[in-house]
């Protein structure tokens, strides 16, 4: 397996990594479905500086854009000078994870304001997979590999961490918080957390957990360190705008296409799966209120795809050669 095939896996944001870890499965998955991709390449880009607001992603492929921040309007597409291996964005603030590589490789999580500009950096501990940053942009989160190589292995190790950008304060693990399921704290000692997500409160967030080889969807506070399982079989969520919805993969039992999206009513407790049938190995993200956008691999690079929420229709491609989107309010 090549260096740049289990980059490619990780996450998609390692496509930057060379070294990162994957899996051959979703390498082949997202091989297949190259075939489906429509329409030609993605629009001529010209590069300057970026502002956060509308739909922003990572630039994806072989070519020097690979890893640039980039913004799309109107079919014309601008790349900033800066890279990173996943990136996310909510109101005024975005947060780019990335390494660098000297004698020992270092990782960062890089705090951008509106106009890209670095305002704090916190150290990681390990190689990035998963970011985000809450609506009004003051809580930021990071998921770390810290040793294992995908979601798909039981070795996986994984930290996740929270910085709160009104305080300044770091949750360096969401180990420090404490976790119930019906009533009674879970303390076991393989516990591991990813993709977290936020609600528009600036304190409640959701999130992966996994024990004993079950994944959980959980519930938490910040302010209360405090986090309760809801269901199993639940991983990477992320929270419709209006807060009643989460999507989120699932697991398929198929090893040759290990997840399928669905969505989580959270009033009714009710579950669908989404029209698109194929893997996806993301932590999908909202482009608007009714419609859901992720990341596929194609060959040595990746795709954003849409689809609706609700489970009808059919997935569209939204862009070519791109990763790790979020669709940013532009307030100004």
């Amino acid at each position: 397996m090549s260096l740049r095939t289990r980059s490619l896996v990780l996450a998609l944001a390692a496509l930057l990594l060379a070294g990162a870890a994957g899996g051959y499965t979703l390498w082949a998955a997202g091989r297949r479905d190259a075939a489906t991709a429509a329409g030609a390449g993605p629009p001529d880009a010209v590069r300057g500086p970026v502002r956060l607001g509308g739909l922003m992603f990572l630039a994806a492929g072989a070519g020097p854009d690979n890893g640039h921040v980039a913004g799309e309007a109107g079919g014309s597409r601008t790349v900033a000078p800066q890279t990173c291996a996943r990136f996310y964005a909510a109101a005024g603030t975005a947060v780019c994870l990335r390494a660098e590589r000297g004698a020992v490789t270092r990782y960062h999580a890089r705090i951008l304001d509106r106009g890209l500009r670095e305002t704090r950096s916190v150290e990681l501990p390990g190689v990035p997979s998963r970011a985000r940053v809450s609506a009004a942009g003051h809580l930021v989160a990071w998921t770390v590999f810290v040793s294992g190589d995908s979601y798909l292995t039981s070795g996986m190790s994984t930290r996740t961490g929270l910085l709160d950008t009104r305080t300044g304060e770091v949750v360096q693990s969401l180990e420090r918080f404490a976790l119930f399921r019906e009533g009674r704290r879970v303390e076991e000692a393989d516990l591991n957390y990813w993709g977290v997500t936020f609600a528009r409160d600036e304190d409640t967030f959701y999130a992966s957990a996994s024990t004993g080889g079950v994944v959980h969807l959980v519930r938490g506070s910040v302010s209360a360190g405090r986090m309760e399982v809801l269901r199993e079989n639940a991983e990477c969520p992320s929270l419709s705008p209006d807060g009643t919805r989460v999507v989120y993969k699932k697991r398929t039992g198929d090893a040759a296409g290990p997840w399928r999206l669905h969505v989580l009513e959270l009033g009714t407790g009710g579950e669908r799966p989404l029209a698109e049938t194929g893997n996806v190995d993301d932590q999908a993200a909202w482009l608007d209120s009714g419609t859901v956008m992720y990341a596929k691999v194609r060959g040595d690079s990746s795709d954003v795809w849409a689809v609706p929420a609700d489970g009808t229709g059919r997935p569209r491609l939204l862009l070519r050669d791109a990763y790790s989107p979020a669709a940013v309010e532009d307030d100004g």
